[in-house]
């Protein structure tokens, strides 16, 4: 599978999990810090996951980069209260790797297939 694939599929997940621990914690409370940085890490994964081939994978760093922001400071704020946030620190090492995945990918992946292709590409 390619890695632009897998980040999207995982992108798909890491978005629902997030979700879903809104309702499993019962985090809609308007006290709580994470709520609005949580949602619109769900939205930018999804988006990210959605992106046309040629954008793909600038879209899926960027949503991977600022979903390790949010999910890493979730650990920190664990960690503060004296808990181990573990999914937080899953979802935020799962969010690195495949950030630094895509990166190492190369050119190729960064412009997509069209670049590769057509007028002017390079061989």
């Amino acid at each position: 599978m390619r890695i632009i694939t897998t980040g999207r599929v995982a992108a798909l997940a890491l978005s629902v999990a997030t979700f879903a621990f809104l309702f499993i914690h019962d985090s809609w409370r308007p006290d709580n810090l994470f709520l609005v940085p949580d949602l619109v890490l769900c939205v930018t994964l999804v988006a990210a996951a959605l992106t046309p081939a040629r954008w793909a994978s600038r879209a899926l760093l960027f949503a991977f980069g600022l979903t390790a922001g949010v999910l890493m400071t979730s650990v920190a704020s664990y960690a503060v209260d004296g808990r181990f946030g573990g999914a937080s620190l899953l979802g935020a090492v799962a969010a690195v790797v495949l950030a630094a995945l895509i990166a190492r990918s190369g050119p190729a992946a960064m412009t997509g297939p069209a670049a590769t292709t057509g007028p002017g590409a390079t061989e």
